[in-house]
């Protein structure tokens, strides 16, 4: 009995701490969970106040760009604005220009046409008068000299065609004299548009090439023993070798360049290989002459592509190429040649011809150049032959021919290729001149005006471009100034020959000079 109530003890007791236990446990469960809780809060509002930020240096980094992007559209719609207003404002002179023009031609038109009223009216009058002439004649001859009505009206009207034609003479010189004036205006329009859309570079040529050498030991090497290799080199290529005290250096001198260049290309090869003597300079001579013969007909293609010539025979491309090796006064023949076609071509068009027919007479007009050395003649006529032996049309033929005036010009071409030649040749630095025909040209010029009566001096200025003459203020009047400067104008296009145009001022002082005391 006792142990049951000691196992109920137990179990009471037992049971009362379980249930406290649970009790602790569930209380502790919950307390964990409320920490947890509190913990997932903390954290979930450190989340949501993190992601806030996030979010805000989103918005702010989203709110810069837009800034950003909305700043440059704003400068670039600003800067197309600007650029609007300048165009509207190029628009708005042009049409100002374009005004004033048609204001003027109107002005000129409005000019002309009281001009010929006034002629009209002239002439009207002059008719009256001429009537009442007749009449009077009439009666006069009738009276006097016992003349019939037929035979006076005769003597009448043969005087009345001869004063009708001095007036018609008068009425068209001075049509003519504005004509030209009107066509000197467009021609010289025209020529400085070829001239400004050809704008091309110059260096006046040399006939001497320079082969640099890697030390001064070369030079001996060179030469050779006794010179056998240099006079190889001179038999081989038909050049001078000249070796001088410059450093490092071997100077080549001829006045055939195809000739120099294949020296100074052999030469370089025999430098590069180390190998010189008289049998291995024919070998490299003979294979560079073969090279050169190859670069000649790609230079040739290359010009007649660059001035879009098609259809040329293999040996007119040939000779093409040969004018890169070829000087005239210094100016390299093959560029003058693409800068003549150039030129041409742009003439061409602008008064309504073939500008393709024009590129192929400005790139061929001077291939006779290419062979004057071999052939008696001009090279006009070289290159008028050569063209006509390859099947060129007539019209090229005709246009080589006269580009120096040597024949006649008969077609527009041919007058456009004199003109096309004489720009691309008096364009400065485009050809050599020397020192001495240079001094002469001067003195000559200033000579001529000296020439005149009243002439105190005369300075050529400009390199001979300009000339300035001073005249003595008591012989020459202000009147007379003018016309001293067309005389001396006429006189020098009579007596000299020069590219381009040559300016005449005459300057006439006078000066009244006092003295106080």
């Amino acid at each position: 009995m006792l142990n049951i109530f000691i196992f109920i003890a137990i179990a009471l007791i037992a049971g009362y701490l379980g249930y406290f236990f649970r009790r602790y446990v569930a209380e502790r469960k919950i307390q964990d969970a409320e920490t947890k809780v509190k913990l997932i809060l903390e954290q979930t509002k450190k989340e949501a106040q993190d992601k806030r930020r996030e979010v805000e240096l989103e918005a702010k980094d989203l709110l810069y760009r837009m800034r950003q992007d909305f700043e440059r559209e704003t400068k670039d719609r600003r800067q197309e604005i600007l650029n609007s207003e300048k165009r509207l404002a190029q628009k708005e002179e042009n049409i100002d220009r374009r005004l004033q023009l048609l204001e003027r031609k109107e002005k000129e038109t409005e000019t002309r046409q009281e001009n010929i009223k006034k002629q009209e009216g002239s002439l009207k009058a002059k008719d009256n008068q001429l009537h009442l002439l007749i009449a009077e004649e009439k009666e006069r001859l009738q009276k006097i000299a016992s003349l019939s009505a037929e035979e006076a009206k005769q003597i009448l009207l043969n005087r009345l065609n001869e004063e009708l034609n001095a007036e018609k003479a008068i009425f068209i010189k001075k049509q003519e004299e504005e004509l030209r004036s009107i066509m000197d205006k467009k021609a010289k329009e025209m020529i400085s548009l070829a001239i400004q859309r050809c704008a091309a570079e110059h260096a006046v040529e040399s006939t001497v090439s320079v082969v640099a050498l890697p030390n001064d030991d070369m030079k001996g090497r060179v030469i050779g023993r006794e010179g056998r290799n240099i006079r190889a080199l001179e038999m081989a290529t038909g050049v001078d070798v000249i070796i001088d005290d410059t450093p490092e250096a071997v100077t080549l001198s001829a006045f055939d360049a195809v000739r120099r260049e294949i020296a100074r290309l052999s030469l370089e090869k025999l430098i590069s290989d180390g190998r010189i003597h008289p049998g291995r300079i024919e070998e490299i001579v003979e294979k560079t002459r073969k090279e050169m013969d190859e670069k000649i007909r790609e230079e040739g293609e290359h010009a007649a592509f660059e001035a879009g010539v098609d259809n040329l025979h293999p040996e007119l491309i040939k000779l093409i190429g040969r004018l890169k090796y070829r000087t005239s006064f210094g100016q390299n023949a093959l560029q003058h040649s693409k800068e003549v076609a150039f030129l041409l071509g742009v003439m061409a068009s602008e008064v309504g011809l073939d500008f393709k027919l024009a590129h192929r007479i400005g790139l061929l007009h001077d291939i006779g150049k290419a062979v004057d050395h071999q052939i008696e003649g001009t090279h006009a006529k070289i290159g008028a032959d050569l063209a006509r032996r390859y099947n060129e049309s007539p019209e090229v033929l005709a246009s080589i021919e006269a580009h120096h005036e040597e024949t006649e010009p008969k077609s527009f071409y041919a007058m456009l290729a004199v003109a096309a030649d004489a720009i691309s040749a008096a364009r400065p630095g485009a050809r050599r001149e020397t020192l001495e025909t240079y001094i002469k040209r001067l003195e000559k010029l200033e000579s001529i005006a000296n020439l005149f009566k009243g002439v105190e001096k005369s300075y050529a200025i400009q390199a001979g471009r300009e000339i300035r003459v001073i005249v003595q203020p008591e012989k020459i009047a202000d009147s007379d100034a003018v016309n001293l400067a067309r005389d001396i104008r006429k006189k020098i296009e009579e007596g000299m020959e020069y590219p381009g145009q040559i300016k005449v001022t005459v300057i006439r002082e006078t000066r009244a000079i006092e003295y106080a005391k």
